[in-house]
C-alpha cells in the first residue's frame, strides 16, 4: 500500500532554515539607521552583523559545503538541495554587505567626524603624525611581526581563521628580471587594533594595518613593495567530536579546538577592492575556494574591533545606563531568600531585575547558609569572572555537595569551560563533562537545604544562561520556587544527568529529548481540540527560533481548526504564515532592539484554564531532539498574570517589532494614525526606572 503523503508535506509551507536566518541579520542590519539608537550603539550593530555572519559562515555555510562535498544533495522539508540554498545565501549576502558597507562609510564615519573621532587613513595623517607612528612601529610592532616569504622552500602558510593578515608583492629591484614574489603578514591580536594620535580637542585613531603599511619597508629591507593589501580568511569552525571513540572527550575537544583556528577547510575569502585580481586568485586557489566565496569589503575588516571606542567618555554616544531593580521581596539585604521561597514563588525578568540581587543572591545565600547541605547546577556559558563560579568554589571550601555539571560542547566557549571547569574540580566540585551524544541546555540550579532533619528543595529555573554578563545583555525570565513537585522532579533530573537513571514518572518539569517535543505537539493539538466559535482557541509563543516539522504542522492543524496563533520569534522561522486555509490565523512577529530577545514564554488558553510555561527550547530540531532542555510550568495566579501581560506587552510593540509575511521577507510595523508609539523594551525600562526611583525614595524616607 502506498504510504499517504500529508498535504503538510508540501515545501510551500515552510522557509529554509539559512535563508530565514538571513532575513534575521537583515533586521540586525537595519538597527544601526534607527535614530533612537546613539551612534556607539548604532556601530554596535554593524559590529554584531560582522560577528553574526562570520559564524553563519563558520557553521551554516561550511555545513552546506560538507554536505555537498559528501554528494549529500537529500532536500530538506522546504524541498531546496544543499547546493541550492548555498546559491541563494551567497545570492542575498553580497547586497547586505553592501548596504553595511554604504552604513559604515557613508553614515557611520560621517557621524563620528562629527563628533570629533576621527579613524584615518595614510593620506591623511601629517608629517610629523608618520614620523611618530614610525617610532612607535619600531619601538612597539615591530618585533612581534612574522612575514612569510611563498617560495619552493616556504609553502603557503597556514592562515588562521578570522585574523586580519597583509598580502605584499615584492619585487626585486636589483634584479628586475626576476619573477615578483608574494609575503603574508598576520597581524598578532596582541597588539591594539587603533592607535591614537596626538591631536588637541578631538580622537583621532589609525588602524594597525596601516601603521605596518606604512613601514613595511622595514621588514622586506631592499625590495620593492608593488602592492600591500589586507585580506581575512573564514574557516569551517563546527567541531565533530565523535563521543564514542574518544578516550578522554576534554582532550579531544582540545584538540579540535586547535584544528579550528588553521587547520580546517576554508569556507570564505574577504578581500579589499585594491587587491589585485592575480593576487585574489592566488589566495582563492591555494585556499580551495571558488569565485563565488569571495567577497570584496570596501570597509574595515574585523569591525567588532572598533567597539573599542566604547572607551572614551563620551556618554551622549552611548545607551542611557539603567540600574536594574531588586524584587519587591528581596530588597532587605538581612532577607533569607528560602523563608520566602517557602511562602510564594519569584519570577525575574532580566535585564530589568537584577542578576545580582535574584539568581547570584540564591547561590550565595545557599553558599552562606549552615542549613544547606548541596549545590547542584547546569552550566552552559557563564563567561569569565563568573560570580556564580565564584560562589559554587566557596560552597566547596566550606564542605558542601557542589555538583557542576558542565556544559564543554557548547559552541565557540569550549575552551573557557573547560579550563573552569578544571578550575571547580581542583576545589573539590564534582564536575560532570556533559552526556553522551547530547548538549545539555536546561537551565536549573537545586539547593538543597536541611529543614529540621528533613530536605526540602529550592529550585531556580531558567530561559537564560548563569552568566552575569549576558543577563545585562538578553532578556530572559526565571523562576525561584520550593514546589515540592519540581524539586523532586529536579533531583531526578541531576541523577539522571550524572548518572543511569532513565527516570519516566515525571510529575511538572518536561524534558528533552524524550518528552518536549511530544508535549508541545499534545497541548497545540488540545487547543485545537478545545477550539469552539464561543470559545476560540488561543497559543502565543515567544521563543528564538522555529524550525520543528512536526510543531510546525501542529500549528498548521490548531490554525486550519480556527486556533488563534501569535508567535514572537526573534530570529529563524521555518513556519510560513498568511498561506489561505492553511497558516491565515497563524502571525509572526520579530523585536530587534537594545537588548537581545531570548526569553522563551509558551501561553496556551486550554479552553479557559490557562497554562504558562517557561523553557529553555526554542521549537528546533536540535533543541527537541539533541540536547537535553527544560519545560517547566508557571503556576502562581500572579505570576501568570505578569508573564500574560509581558507577551500582550511584546505583542502591542509597533516601535521595533516585525511581521514576517508569506514570501519570507519582514515588514516593519508601523504606527498607526491614533496609536500611541509602544517599545516593549523601553516600556519594562521605564517601569524598571520608576520602581528603583520609588525605592530610593523609600529608603531615604526611612
Amino acid at each position: 500500500m502506498a504510504k499517504s503523503i500529508s498535504i503538510f508535506e508540501n515545501p510551500k509551507y515552510y522557509f529554509n532554515r539559512e535563508l530565514s536566518l538571513i532575513e534575521f541579520q537583515h533586521k540586525v542590519l537595519l538597527e544601526a539607521r534607527s535614530p533612537e539608537h546613539p551612534l556607539f550603539e548604532k556601530m554596535k550593530f554593524v559590529s554584531i552583523f560582522s560577528s553574526n555572519l562570520d559564524e553563519f559562515f563558520m557553521i551554516r555555510i561550511a555545513g552546506l559545503k560538507k554536505q555537498i562535498a559528501a554528494g549529500y544533495e537529500v532536500p530538506t522539508v522546504d524541498g531546496m538541495a544543499p547546493s541550492e540554498v548555498l546559491r541563494e545565501c551567497q545570492k542575498r549576502l553580497v547586497p547586505l554587505y553592501e548596504l553595511q558597507e554604504q552604513i559604515f562609510n557613508e553614515e557611520i564615519r560621517p557621524e563620528l567626524a562629527k563628533e570629533g573621532i576621527y579613524l584615518h587613513e595614510r593620506d591623511t595623517l601629517s608629517m610629523n603624525e608618520i614620523e611618530y607612528l614610525n617610532k612607535y612601529f619600531k619601538e612597539s610592532v615591530l618585533a612581534l611581526l612574522t612575514p612569510l616569504i611563498l617560495d619552493s622552500v616556504h609553502p603557503f602558510p597556514k592562515i588562521i581563521n578570522r585574523s586580519l593578515n597583509i598580502a605584499f608583492v615584492l619585487s626585486n629591484v636589483e634584479k628586475p628580471d626576476e619573477e615578483n614574489k608574494i609575503a603574508f603578514l598576520q597581524i598578532p591580536l596582541s597588539l591594539p587594533r587603533l592607535i591614537r594620535l596626538e591631536r588637541e580637542n578631538a580622537n583621532h585613531f589609525v588602524y594597525i594595518e596601516q601603521v605596518i603599511k606604512l613601514n613595511a619597508h622595514l621588514l622586506f629591507p631592499n625590495l620593492k613593495i608593488e602592492t600591500m593589501s589586507t585580506f581575512k580568511v573564514i574557516r569551517d569552525a563546527d567541531i565533530e567530536i565523535a563521543e564514542d571513540e574518544a578516550e578522554d572527550l576534554i582532550d579531544e575537544i582540545s584538540e579540535q579546538i586547535k584544528i579550528r583556528k588553521w587547520g580546517t577547510a576554508a569556507v570564505k575569502l574577504e578581500v579589499s577592492p585594491k587587491m589585485p585580481r592575480h593576487l585574489v586568485k592566488f589566495l582563492m586557489e591555494s585556499l580551495e575556494l571558488k569565485p563565488e566565496d569571495v567577497y570584496i569589503h570596501d570597509r574595515p575588516f574585523n569591525l567588532p574591533d572598533l567597539n573599542a571606542l566604547n572607551k572614551l567618555d563620551l556618554k551622549h554616544l552611548k545607551d542611557t545606563p539603567f540600574t536594574p531593580r531588586t524584587l519587591s521581596e528581596l530588597k532587605d539585604s538581612n532577607t533569607n531568600i528560602f523563608e520566602i521561597l517557602k511562602k510564594k514563588d519569584l519570577l525575574v525578568h532580566h535585564p530589568f531585575d537584577s542578576f545580582s540581587t535574584s539568581v547570584l543572591k540564591f547561590i550565595n545565600t545557599a553558599v552562606d547558609d549552615p542549613k544547606v547541605m548541596a549545590i547542584k547546577i547546569t552550566l552552559y556559558r557563564v563567561g569569565n569572572d563568573s560570580p556564580i563560579v565564584a560562589a559554587l568554589k566557596r560552597a566547596a571550601e566550606k564542605g558542601k555537595e557542589v555538583t557542576a555539571f558542565v556544559e564543554i560542547k557548547a559552541r565557540f566557549d569550549e575552551e573557557s569551560n573547560i579550563q573552569w571547569a578544571k578550575e571547580l574540580e581542583n576545589v573539590g566540585i564534582h564536575v560532570i563533562h556533559g552526556v553522551f551524544g547530547l548538549k545539555t541546555h536546561c537551565k536549573i540550579a537545586l539547593v538543597v537545604r536541611n529543614e529540621n532533619g528533613k530536605l526540602k528543595n529550592y529550585l531556580h529555573l531558567g530561559t537564560g544562561n548563569y552568566n552575569h554578563v549576558t543577563s545585562k545583555l538578553y532578556t530572559d525570565m526565571g523562576l525561584m520556587t520550593s514546589d515540592n513537585d519540581m524539586g523532586a522532579d529536579a533531583v531526578n533530573l541531576f541523577n539522571a544527568l550524572t548518572g543511569y537513571s532513565n527516570f519516566r514518572e515525571w510529575k511538572k518539569l518536561i524534558i528533552a529529548p524524550n518528552y518536549l517535543h511530544l508535549k508541545i505537539i499534545e497541548k497545540i493539538n488540545r487547543e485545537a481540540e478545545l477550539h469552539t466559535p464561543e470559545n476560540p482557541g488561543l497559543i502565543i509563543a515567544k521563543m528564538n527560533s522555529l524550525a520543528h516539522e512536526g510543531v510546525t504542522q501542529a500549528l498548521y492543524n490548531a490554525s486550519i481548526k480556527g486556533v488563534k496563533i501569535q508567535l514572537i520569534i526573534r530570529g529563524v522561522c521555518c513556519l510560513r504564515p498568511e498561506i489561505n486555509k492553511i497558516s491565515d490565523n497563524i502571525e509572526v512577529r520579530s523585536i530587534v532592539g537594545r537588548f537581545l530577545e531570548h526569553t522563551r514564554i509558551l501561553y496556551f488558553k486550554n479552553g479557559g484554564d490557562e497554562e504558562i510555561f517557561l523553557t529553555s527550547a526554542d521549537w528546533m530540531t536540535r533543541n527537541l531532539h539533541k540536547r537535553v532542555e527544560l519545560m517547566f510550568p508557571v503556576e502562581s495566579t500572579i505570576l501568570k498574570a505578569k508573564l500574560k501581560n509581558i507577551l500582550n506587552i511584546y505583542w502591542k510593540d509597533n516601535t521595533k517589532s516585525w511581521k514576517l509575511m508569506e514570501n519570507g521577507k519582514y515588514k516593519k510595523i508601523e504606527i498607526q494614525e491614533g496609536e500611541k508609539p509602544i517599545s516593549a523594551q523601553k516600556y519594562f525600562l521605564d517601569q524598571t526606572m520608576k520602581k528603583v526611583i520609588k525605592q530610593r525614595k523609600k529608603l531615604f524616607t526611612i
